[in-house]
């Protein structure tokens, strides 16, 4: 048993820095920003604070146990928190989840600014939430994604707004798999690396699209909406 897990957790190490590097060439981070844990059997991983994602060495992966106590590898990112409150808050409904990525991607960041600065006609239409059912892959694939108010990196209080957010959505039996941090960023969750990179994807080139259309889009209907979930299941 000991060693599958040290092969699982390799493996774990791979992915992190794998998925790491696809997002920084392609844009999705820059710089040091953002941050990938990942939920093992006998604790976390997580990116060090301040590495940038694009240049990751899977040995400086920081390793925590369940009482974040750090076991190995760099210092670990500040979000170590927030990350493990999501895991706490998923645990429930979507047992499963084992990778949280949060970056600073462009037009996420653009779009929660556009939604500050326009309350009465984004945030409170659309009930405090980052984007609209403007497509049908974004009802589907990523869902409802609350907008947490801007609160400064790294502060505490976040990680216990964002567990309560996710536990609200659930009992009303929409799960979600995104929050948008406010002027930051959002964080996504999933099963494991490559579907939560499949998550902000799909979120960012979905802010891209309502950044680049510069004019109010009409959101998918109730009968649209009630089709993608009878056919799709999708959760909305």
């Amino acid at each position: 048993m000991p060693k599958l897990s040290n092969h699982l957790e390799s493996q774990a190490r791979e992915e992190i820095c794998r998925v790491g590097a696809s997002l920084f060439s392609r844009g999705y981070v820059h710089a040091t920003a953002g941050n990938i844990s990942v939920r093992l059997d006998d604790g976390y991983l997580i990116t060090p604070t301040d590495a940038c994602l694009g240049h990751l060495d899977p040995a400086n992966i920081s390793k925590l146990n369940f009482d974040l106590q750090h076991i190995s590898g760099d210092i670990a990112s500040k979000t170590i928190a927030l990350h493990t409150n999501i895991y706490s808050a998923t645990a429930k409904f979507s047992p499963k989840t084992a990778c949280v990525i949060h970056t600073h991607s462009t037009y996420c960041v653009a779009q929660s600014l556009v939604a500050e600065s326009h309350q009465t006609e984004l945030a409170n239409k659309f009930t405090n939430e980052l984007l609209p059912a403007i497509t049908p892959y974004f009802v589907m694939k990523v869902g409802h994604v609350p907008l947490i108010p801007y609160h400064r990196p790294g502060d505490p209080k976040v990680a216990s707004i964002v567990a309560e957010t996710i536990a609200q959505y659930a009992q009303a039996g929409t799960p979600i798999r995104a929050v948008m941090l406010s002027r930051l960023g959002p964080n996504v969750w999933h099963d494991s690396p490559a579907q939560a990179m499949a998550v902000l994807e799909e979120l960012e080139e979905t802010a891209k699209l309502m950044h680049l259309a510069k004019t109010p889009i009409e959101p998918l209907n109730l009968a649209q909406i009630q089709e993608l979930r009878d056919t799709f299941g999708a959760k909305w």
